[in-house]
C-alpha cells in the first residue's frame, strides 16, 4: 500500500495528470460506494411508503428514519470499501469502523429516543385547547431515530454494495 501523500506527490509531478487529479473523485470507489448505498436506501423508503401508504412522498427520498437506515447503509458501505480497497489492518479502515459503530449506535440510541419523545409531545400538544398558546406550534419531526432492524437492514444494504461494487471494479 502506498500513502496517500505519495500518490498525491507523483500526480502533481506529472503535469498531464493534473487534469485527471480533480476528477479523480469520480473513481473514487469508497465514496461512490457510500453515496450508492445511502441512494438506494432512500429509494427503498420511498417506495416503501408509497407501497403501505398509497401517498408519494418525496421528501423520504431525503429524510431520516424508516427502513432500512441510509445512515448505516452509507457508514457501512464507506467502511467495507476503504477495507477492501486498503486492507482490513490498516488505520484508514479503523477509522471508518469506530465512524459506522457511532453512527449505528446513535441511530438506535439518541435519535430513537428523541423521535420517541417527539411522538409524545406532538400528542400533549395537539390535546390542548385551541386557546392555549402552544396549540398552534409547529410538530416536532418524529422519524428521526431508527430501531435494531432498520440499522441491521441498513448495514447489510451497505456492506452487499460496497462488495457488489468491489466485485464490478475487478472486472475493469
Amino acid at each position: 500500500m502506498r500513502s496517500i501523500d505519495h500518490r498525491l506527490m507523483e500526480e502533481s509531478a506529472d503535469t498531464s495528470s493534473s487534469s485527471s487529479y480533480y476528477f479523480s473523485i469520480f473513481t473514487n470507489y469508497p465514496l461512490i460506494s457510500a453515496v450508492l448505498a445511502f441512494t438506494i436506501a432512500q429509494v427503498i423508503k420511498f417506495f416503501t411508503t408509497w407501497y403501505k401508504e398509497k401517498i408519494w412522498d418525496l421528501k423520504r427520498l431525503v429524510g431520516s428514519g424508516g427502513m432500512p437506515s441510509s445512515h448505516s447503509a452509507t457508514v457501512t458501505a464507506l467502511a467495507m470499501a476503504v477495507g477492501l480497497q486498503e486492507g482490513f489492518g490498516g488505520s484508514q479502515f479503523a477509522i471508518a469502523c469506530i465512524l459506522t459503530s457511532i453512527v449505528m449506535h446513535d441511530a438506535t440510541g439518541v435519535r430513537l429516543h428523541a423521535g420517541r419523545q417527539a411522538e409524545v409531545l406532538n400528542q400533549i400538544v395537539y390535546e390542548l385547547p385551541a386557546e392555549h398558546p402552544l396549540a398552534e406550534s409547529i410538530p416536532l419531526r418524529e422519524l428521526l431515530g431508527h430501531t435494531p432492524p432498520q440499522v441491521v437492514a441498513g448495514g447489510v444494504l451497505g456492506t452487499v454494495t460496497a462488495v457488489f461494487g468491489y466485485l464490478v471494479t475487478l472486472d475493469s
